[in-house]
């Protein structure tokens, strides 16, 4: 199986290694086949890939979509390097409230499957990073919500004293507050 899975310490949340294979030319890597992330018990299906270019200490997120459009992500470092976040924002689960993370950059190719049902954020840890993810719905304006990246009750470690945060993003609100799953 070309990808390595490690579920974290909430094991929904899944980091992903691909296989890679170094040539003198360079590299070649997949990045997702159904097949072997069925295998794993991922049988979702991606339908919309994004892209998204930022410089140093931007902080974007923590970003979700109530159900019926609720997004599955799976989020991969194309340039530079991230600290990745996920929330467990559904109300019914044992880790409701609770948060992981994971350094994902170009170098070590890993990526986090982020299944719905979590709120989802980033950092920038290099000068400038490109990252791509895949989405198991399409973007729903009218599904889009949205934590405070700095929630108290989080207590998000996120490695950055002074990140550059959006306007829309600092006026979310805190998870106590935010429409729930």
């Amino acid at each position: 199986m070309p990808f390595e899975f490690e579920r974290l310490a909430i094991p929904d949340v899944v980091l992903v290694t691909p296989r890679v294979f170094p040539d003198e030319r360079g590299f070649f890597k997949e990045i997702y086949k159904y097949s072997d992330f069925a295998a794993f018990g991922i049988n979702e299906r991606f339908v919309q890939d994004n892209f998204s270019k930022s410089s140093k200490n931007v902080l974007r997120g923590l970003h979700y979509q109530i159900y019926p459009k609720a997004q599955g992500k799976l989020v991969a470092c194309q340039s530079g390097e991230i600290l990745d976040v996920a929330v467990d924002i559904r109300s019914s689960s044992r880790t409701f409230g609770r948060w992981v993370s994971a350094v994902l950059t170009a170098e070590n190719h890993k990526m986090l499957y982020i299944p719905p049902g979590f709120a989802h954020g980033f950092v920038v840890l290099s000068d400038i990073v490109e990252i791509t993810y895949k989405c198991t719905n399409e973007y729903s304006p009218k599904d889009d919500r949205g934590i405070i990246w700095n929630d108290p009750d989080l207590n998000i470690n996120w490695t950055v004293k002074t990140p550059l945060v959006s306007v829309k993003d600092s006026r979310l609100p805190r998870l106590k507050d935010a429409e729930k799953m």
